[in-house]
């Protein structure tokens, strides 16, 4: 397989209608992230004119994004100013999950996130076109069961995902270069934007878990071991797209073979398969000291990371009676342990096993911040 490598972008000089979408999303964001606001409040915040911030409100209302919801309730003196909020069913996102085992799933979105609809699919052991095919299907039923208009469609899919939602390779399901966004986008007429899963649960996590920083993690062992990384608020993906690939982090010297040709490599340590191998038949005593041991092998791939890095918060996901407990604790007391006391500090480690809904929100972020610039 040639391995991908992302182009620098192109430096072009801003015309007017690039001014005028930077402008309409800056609007869009304050009022998705601060609430409902006049336009001379809008127009502070956002350092534009008064006119220029009237002008793109109309563009906006006209376009059914935002709604005049009235004067602040209040006993101000004189006539108060009707505020701006934006209409969360204005328009919805499809969006999709298709990291699970044997099925894919799909929700429709509200502007905020908030599910109205769900579907899934069966995929069986479907490859290569007839599970691209799945995904067309899932995406006709949930077209259906939105309530109105369709901002777009968001996927968020195992395998390195370049720009433009190709899949340069997803081995569970043999795609090799497939253009799944544009393939999406010109079947249905809306944009379609395609992410790595874990890489989408991290936006997930930054925007919608309540995370207290703009350094953070998300790490998955539900199949394999993946992470997402966001940095500054912004993804981390790589050169080659394959940014948080560490699994394949050696932590036991001459350990137990892997599949990628090394030895002592985390994944076999800490997959959920793989421990629950390792956990049958034994006591809880027995249970603690395999989940412990596994925490730590993390913790020992973690520590330079978050030394490097300065993360301020980890995120697990997984199988809640495999993550919570014993794995959990063992990786954060590991990683404090290896690191600069300042940063261990204030480095949080917590559970989000079980979160179903983090890859199918993340999926609906890329179409957000895609289309409204809202992320």
């Amino acid at each position: 397989m040639t391995v991908p490598r992302r182009r620098p972008a192109e430096r072009t000089k801003a015309s007017a209608a690039d001014s005028r979408v930077h402008n309409r999303a800056l609007v869009l964001s304050t009022l998705y992230h601060r609430g409902a606001m006049s336009r001379s409040e809008i127009a502070r915040t956002v350092g534009l004119t008064a006119p220029t911030v009237s002008a793109l409100v109309a563009d906006l209302e006209g376009d059914g994004l935002l709604t005049d919801i009235g004067p602040r309730k209040g006993n101000r003196l004189g006539k108060p100013a009707n505020l701006m909020a934006i209409d969360d069913a204005a328009a919805h996102v499809l969006a999709l999950d298709l990291s699970a085992d044997g099925q894919f799933e799909g929700a429709v979105l509200d502007l905020r996130g908030k599910v109205v609809a769900r579907a899934r699919t069966p995929y069986d052991d479907a490859v290569g076109e007839a599970a691209a095919e799945r995904v067309t299907r899932l995406v006709e039923e949930l077209a259906e069961l939105a309530p109105g208009r369709v901002l777009g469609i968001g996927v968020g899919s195992p395998g390195i995902i370049g720009v433009d939602g190709l899949v340069h390779f997803a081995g569970h399901f043999d795609w090799r270069e497939l253009p799944l966004a544009a393939r999406l986008s010109e079947r249905f007429g809306v944009p379609a934007y395609v992410g790595n899963d874990v890489n989408v649960a991290a936006l997930a996590v930054l925007r919608f878990r309540e995370a207290k920083t703009q350094n953070l993690m998300a790490i998955t062992i539900e199949h394999g071991v993946g992470a997402g990384l966001v940095v500054g608020g912004e993804l981390v993906e790589g050169e080659q797209f394959a940014a948080g690939e560490i699994g394949h982090v050696t932590v036991v010297e001459d350990g137990e073979p892997c599949v990628c040709g090394h030895r002592g490599c985390l994944e076999p340590l800490i997959d959920a398969a793989r421990l629950r191998e390792r956990l049958a038949g034994r006591d809880a005593a027995g249970r603690t000291e395999v989940l412990t041991a596994a925490g730590r092998a993390l913790g020992i791939a973690l520590a330079p990371i978050s030394s490097v890095l300065n993360l301020n918060e980890i995120a697990l996901l997984g199988p809640p009676d495999l993550v919570e407990g014993p794995f959990l604790e063992s990786a954060a007391a590991t990683v404090r342990a290896r690191t600069y006391a300042p940063i261990g500090a204030a480095l949080t480690m917590r559970s989000l096993a079980g979160d179903s809904d983090l890859i199918l929100l993340g999926a609906a972020g890329l179409v957000l911040a895609g289309e409204l610039g809202v992320w």
